[in-house]
């Protein structure tokens, strides 16, 4: 069986929604020194929606494909759905990741998170703090 599916290998080589928002209306960065990775989410929201998002990630192969995945699912959706997403989420769709490689899809979750506060804070939106870790830095990366 191969160590990676199909999507991973699609959005690895082909990611979706790759670069800069330069007016990205909120800014999300994380990464792990463990592991790596780190990734930066735009989003341009409007009414409440993303209408637009991209990414920049310097990492392995699943990191990409986890952001270039996560963007797909959060394009066009409300903030209230961006907000539901999961790791899960964004592996499943990606048809699997090796369990080693599940802290990137942690990291495009997180990513999304730290974006979406961004732009609560400069806008002044309430939130809901809870939702949001304190330091999104990938918890769950085991890597040593």
């Amino acid at each position: 069986m191969a160590l990676y599916s199909e999507k991973v290998m699609d959005h690895f080589r082909n990611p979706r929604n790759v670069g800069v928002l330069d007016d990205a209306d909120g800014v999300g960065e994380v990464g792990n020194v463990k592991c790596g990775d780190i990734m930066k989410i735009y989003l341009k929201i409007e009414d409440n929606i993303v209408r637009d998002v991209k990414f920049e990630t310097f990492g392995c192969g699943s990191a990409i494909a986890s952001s270039s995945m996560a963007t797909e699912l959060i394009k066009g959706k409300p903030l209230e759905e961006v907000m539901k997403l999961t790791n899960k989420a964004v592996a499943e769709a990606l048809d699997g990741l090796p369990p080693i490689k599940m802290h990137c899809s942690v990291l495009a979750e997180e990513a999304i998170k730290a974006a979406l506060k961004d732009y609560y804070e400069k806008n002044d939106i309430p939130y809901d703090k809870s939702q949001f870790p304190a330091t999104p830095t990938c918890a769950s990366c085991e890597i040593g």
